[in-house]
């Protein structure tokens, strides 16, 4: 929900004039009714779209309008914190901007500002969709702590990658303190190693890439919006048959979220045998908290630096692992799924990477070597899988509130075989039910022949090949149907 809280905003240069109080909202999108800003228009001037520029700020705070009859200035009332330094930097560099908005009795409420293609402003960041970029990012972030001293589709600002030093450097200055606290104080470090002629371009190069990573990244809070528990059961019936026991420990957390507003304080291990759909679990959750998730697989890494990256000191280096992932989801909050935990204790003479693993579960912000910056993790939720629990270390078994995934027994296999497996693969490639059918027998035979695996994975495949045989069949024997018995199952599966 949107926190709306007034309070005068001082003066952000000596001789300005400040004529607007800050308010606080996380609201994403804007509106007449949830705002940009509120602008006086007492005269009438503004339209529902009105062009011009804001005023540099040792003027006063205000937006110049161009009308018939000349530029007209007309003073900010309010103004999101988020946007006070966005709204500073376009008025210092004279860019010029439309407004959208709507009259309301307090005033002109902006909801949309776009960047006019032509004359005016001589960055070069505010090119290219800069401007929307900067604004989508603000409007998807929480709303700063503290006061702040200091309608077309095509023009979404998604696609753009903050690259250079130029781009970046804007970007530090309208994010403001949206950005936490430590990353912006690490940035401008960074960026004065970046323009820095007194070091070695390999460390500009390396100070650079870091930026590059770390402002790509849309860093948020840890609040999280309520999840609907109903919408929830939906998306866990959809993805698993049965497993009423681990549907509610799931929707439990769903609950507990929704009390809180932040992530529990510990993940989810799902153990069990192989195939018992534990990754397929994960990928639900990832769905339910509308979080993009990554993947680690401890049966690959052998070395901690994988995780935590390699020194800046190398020609070579580079982020680790988590760092990358953080990277391609493009924000701080996100499901870390960890496969094979049980095979994270297999270091090979450079360290455990189990030992890594911690400081990224603890959520007390977890360090890559490269970046050389907290990164926080409080709106990281990790989901580990493993075949064998007894190969778990204590302490990461205490990171995670444990759910034992049990097998399928021959009855539940029958249904899943037969209410999800072949039908699935029967509608991938294109087929209708009725070519393919499986006598009540011949479903008995699946599943006998299947008697000693575990999981559904072998099922799965077996729903395969008999559905390829049917459409062979039909295709090449210009069959009508065909229909399975127990004797032709065995006959192709064994």
């Amino acid at each position: 929900m949107p926190v709306f809280d007034f309070n005068s905003s001082p003066d952000t240069e000596k001789g300005s004039v400040c004529t607007y109080e800050i308010f606080y909202s996380n609201e994403s999108q804007p509106s007449a009714g949830h705002p940009i800003l509120v602008l006086d228009n007492s005269r009438g001037e503004l339209k529902h779209h009105s062009s011009g520029m804001f005023t540099n700020p040792v003027k006063r705070t205000s937006f110049e309008v161009q009308t018939e009859e000349g530029t007209v200035s007309a003073d900010i009332l309010q103004l999101d914190a988020r946007f006070v330094s966005l709204l500073k930097w376009l008025g210092e560099n004279h860019i010029n901007v439309r407004l959208s908005g709507a009259d309301r009795e307090d005033g002109y409420a902006v909801y949309k500002i776009r960047e006019i293609a032509f004359g005016g402003g001589g960055k070069l960041s505010a090119e290219d969709g800069f401007l929307q970029f900067m604004i989508e990012r603000l409007l998807s972030s929480d709303a700063p702590t503290e006061e702040i001293p200091d309608e077309d589709e095509e023009e979404s600002g998604d696609s753009m990658k903050l690259t250079s030093i130029q781009s970046i450097t804007d970007f530090i200055t309208c994010a403001g303190r949206t950005l936490p606290d430590n990353i912006r104080l690490w940035a401008r470090r960074n960026l004065a190693v970046a323009k820095s002629h007194e070091v070695s371009p390999e460390e500009r190069r390396h100070a650079q890439r870091a930026l590059s990573i770390m402002m790509n990244i849309q860093w948020k809070g840890n609040y999280f919006e309520a999840i609907d528990p109903e919408e929830a059961r939906r998306i866990l019936d959809e993805e698993l048959y049965g497993m009423e026991r681990v549907k509610q420990r799931i929707i439990e957390t769903i609950i507990q979220i929704n009390r809180t507003h932040t992530l529990p304080a510990y993940g989810l291990l799902l153990i069990g045998p192989a195939g018992t759909g534990k990754s397929q679990i994960a990928y639900a959750v990832a769905k339910i908290l509308k979080l993009p998730w990554t993947t680690l697989d401890m049966s690959s890494i052998n070395d901690p630096e994988q995780l935590t990256g390699s020194s800046r000191i190398y020609a070579n280096a580079k982020p680790g692992i988590i760092m990358d992932a953080f990277s391609m989801a493009g924000e701080s909050n996100l499901v870390f799924i960890i496969n094979e935990l049980d095979k994270a204790a297999s270091g090979k003479g450079n360290g455990n990477p189990a030992d890594v693993l911690l400081t990224l579960l603890d959520n007390l912000g977890f360090t890559d070597n490269y970046i050389e910056c907290m990164i926080p993790t409080v709106g990281v939720y990790p989901i580990a899988t493993a075949n064998d629990k007894d190969q778990i270390s204590a302490p990461l078994m205490s990171r995670f509130a444990v759910i034992e995934i049990p097998d399928y027994t021959p009855e539940e296999k029958k249904v899943i075989f037969s209410r999800y497996a072949l039908p699935k693969v029967l509608k991938r490639i294109g087929m209708q039910e009725d070519e393919c059918i499986l006598t009540s027998d011949g479903l008995e035979a699946v599943i006998d022949l299947h008697r000693n695996t575990s999981g559904i994975r072998d099922l799965e495949q077996a729903a395969e090949h008999i559905a390829a045989n049917a459409l062979y069949q039909i295709e090449v024997g210009h069959m009508k149907s065909v229909e399975f018995d127990a004797d032709m199952v065995r006959e192709l599966l064994s």
